[in-house]
Parts: structure tokens; C-alpha cells; sequence
């Protein structure tokens, strides 16, 4: 680790996916196997299990960050997208966030590796293509959930305080439109936190 901002990061950043993986995993069986009284006791042991295993080993984790493979880091990020599009109830707009920290973690892994400026370009691309298609894969479902659900005109004139009804074309065009407009964000704000990240990370 070159920082303490690194180690706090990757900290931060590793530190909640499995306590919080264990703590819905017994949710589930508890929930499945239980009388409804005895879930919160089934619940507490896979949360405890988990907060032990990070104490076991999420130190050794941060040391060799840079040492992970891709399918990792793709699980750290898709259990995060999962879990903020679950937190906001299906607004994707929340998971544009996530391009900061996969940049940074790109960026930190090139500025360790001391690559040149064609390999940065590369690698750039290629992260801004991955994290993208998964933003795409969010907003899609987002939409299938605002189009199935009678409700969504409604909620949407609530949200918004729009005083006119909310047709099917506009929730189309609100679709289309944002969709897109949240890919360009996701693809500016990943390829934006890569190129700060190692630039900061690659100075002595």
C-alpha cells in the first residue's frame, strides 16, 4: 500500500460484502426453515460469521489487492450493484456512484503496475466498456419493473408533483432518454476516476 488512503479504501470497500452475503443468506434459510420468532437468533450467527472471517482475513485481503483477479473484483461489484439498486428501490440513477470506486481500483492497480500510456488508454476502454454494460443491465431492469407495475404513472406524479396524467409514451421517452443519459454519466465517471486515481497513485 503506497497511501493510507488506499488502505482505508480498499478497507471500506471489502469490509461489508460478506458479513452483509452471510447476514441475507441466514435471513433466507431462517426465513425458509423457522417459526417467524426464533429468524432474528438464525439471522445473528451468519452476521457474527462474517464479521469473524473479516477479522480473519481482510487484512491479508488489503495487502494484495493488487494481486486480485478480475472475476473478484467483477463479484465486488455486482454484489454492490445489487445491493444499492435493492437499497433505492430500483432507481438506477444511484448505481452511476459505483464507477468511482471501480475506477479507483483500476487506476490504483495500473499506477502499481506502472504501465505505459497505450496500455492506460486500453485499460481504460476496456473498464468503461465493462462497467457500462452492467449499468445497462440495471437500467434495463429498472425498466422492466417501471413498465410492469400499474403503479408507476402514479408514483411518478408524485415524485415529480406533476399535475398532468403520465402516459405510457412518456415513461417510454423517460426510459430512453435517461437510460442513455446514465450510460454517458457511468462511462464519463469511470474513465474521469481512473485517469485521477493513477495519476494521484503514481505520485511519489
Amino acid at each position: 500500500m503506497k497511501t493510507k488512503i488506499e488502505r482505508l479504501f480498499f478497507t471500506f470497500l471489502l469490509a461489508p460484502p460478506m458479513p452483509l452475503t452471510l447476514f441475507m443468506g441466514f435471513w433466507w434459510l431462517s426465513y425458509t426453515f423457522l417459526p417467524e420468532k426464533w429468524i432474528p437468533y438464525g439471522v445473528l450467527p451468519g452476521l457474527l460469521l462474517g464479521i469473524l472471517i473479516d477479522i480473519v482475513f481482510l487484512k491479508k485481503l488489503v495487502e494484495r489487492v493488487y494481486e486480485l483477479s478480475t472475476v473478484f473484483w467483477l463479484a465486488v461489484l455486482l454484489f454492490y450493484s445489487v445491493g444499492i439498486f435493492g437499497f433505492f428501490m430500483g432507481v438506477p440513477v444511484f448505481n452511476t456512484a459505483l464507477a468511482i470506486p471501480a475506477g479507483f481500483v483500476i487506476g490504483g492497480k495500473l499506477a502499481h503496475e506502472m504501465v505505459n500510456g497505450v496500455q492506460l488508454r486500453r485499460t481504460t476502454v476496456r473498464t468503461c466498456i465493462l462497467t457500462t454494460m452492467l449499468m445497462a443491465l440495471v437500467c434495463a431492469t429498472s425498466a422492466f419493473f417501471a413498465l410492469m407495475s400499474p403503479s408507476t404513472p402514479s408514483d411518478l406524479r408524485g415524485m415529480l408533483g406533476l399535475n398532468f396524467e403520465v402516459t405510457q409514451a412518456m415513461i417510454w421517452g423517460l426510459i430512453l432518454v435517461g437510460g442513455l443519459g446514465l450510460l454517458a454519466v457511468n462511462w464519463l465517471l469511470t474513465a474521469l476516476s481512473i485517469h485521477f486515481s493513477h495519476r494521484f497513485l503514481s505520485t511519489p
